[in-house]
């Protein structure tokens, strides 16, 4: 019983949600010890559990004929216990980050409205894509606007990089979704798409590579010897290499398909790893760390 729920979770995940807020909060200025970064993690975590039990929910005729192992179909969890539990994860995850992290009412309500959207309408509708990525882009925004005084000022959310990391990862997770939905479909039906889908997933070191250019300090490298500057390049270079493993494996098909969106979703932590280098190489280090700790623990519950 608990490996179902645990399945149903998509629990494999889970810390993908905890790097993303990290990410968040660190860039929008955050301490680094603060309780509300402790309240922000348990409720993206709560609206994320919450949010994939219920995408099974929603799934659940349609799982009855074609993925009849999912533990609703297959008995294990009835259909109306997980709306139950996804429902109630939504509702308290979402009054844990605005009465008691502070972020913002309208972000987090407007995250949980395309959380539910997206549960509710991925199947029938493409463009669901793109609500999936502005999921990660609201939790991003969700956690930042718990910073005091940030919700309240337009100059304090364009002054900090937020804004530019948060449609990053958006962009990157909308690529994977695509590269996900390729997977259910059983093959690659659109070669256009699919160019554009694993153009996407280069985003994020596209924008990385760009923070590099315009903040590395040069002149210390040949006054100096300093070779700090340098230091983010290994960090994009592992995110590229990663991405363009993914994508070879993706070309085999078939089953491949699922491998491929296994080890880029693993790779949402090094996206926040390139995001959060701008404030902590240590930090991005962990979260590069984490994420064969992520393929790991896929082989125990599965990421798709």
């Amino acid at each position: 019983m608990l490996r179902a729920w645990l399945e149903l979770a998509r629990i494999s995940n889970l810390p993908t949600v905890w790097t993303n807020v990290t990410a968040a909060w660190l860039l929008a200025g955050g301490p680094w010890l603060d309780v509300r970064l402790g309240w922000l993690l348990l409720a993206g975590s709560l609206l994320y559990t919450g949010g994939m039990i219920l995408n099974d929910a929603a799934d659940a005729k349609f799982d009855r004929e074609h993925k009849k192992e999912r533990p609703i179909p297959s008995g294990k969890v009835s259909a109306g216990t997980a709306w139950g539990v996804g429902l109630g994860m939504m509702a308290l995850g979402a009054t844990t980050a605005i009465f008691t992290a502070g972020a913002s009412l309208v972000i987090t309500l407007v995250l949980v409205a395309a959380i539910l959207f997206y549960d509710l309408y991925h199947k029938p509708w493409p463009g669901a894509v793109w609500v999936m990525g502005s999921c990660r882009v609201l939790l991003y925004l969700m956690a930042s606007s718990a910073i005091p005084g940030g919700e309240a000022s337009i100059h304090w959310w364009l002054d900090n990089d937020v804004l530019i990391f948060a449609p990053t990862l958006g962009a990157y997770i909308v690529g994977l979704t695509m590269v996900a939905r390729m997977e259910a479909k059983g093959a690659v039906t659109s070669p256009l798409r699919a160019f554009f889908a694993k153009g996407l997933l280069y985003a994020p070191a596209v924008v990385a590579i760009v923070f590099w250019i315009s903040r590395a300090n040069w002149q210390l490298i040949p006054l100096l010897g300093d070779l700090t500057p340098l230091a983010p390049l290994p960090f994009i270079f592992l995110f590229i290499g990663m991405v363009a493993y993914a994508t070879r494996v993706m070309r085999q098909g078939g089953p491949a398909i699922g491998r491929a969106v296994g080890i880029l979703l693993a790779g949402i932590a090094v996206v926040d790893a390139l995001a959060v280098m701008q404030v902590s190489l240590f930090l991005a280090c962990g979260f590069v760390l984490m994420a064969p700790l992520l393929r790991l623990w896929q082989r125990w519950i599965a990421a798709t």
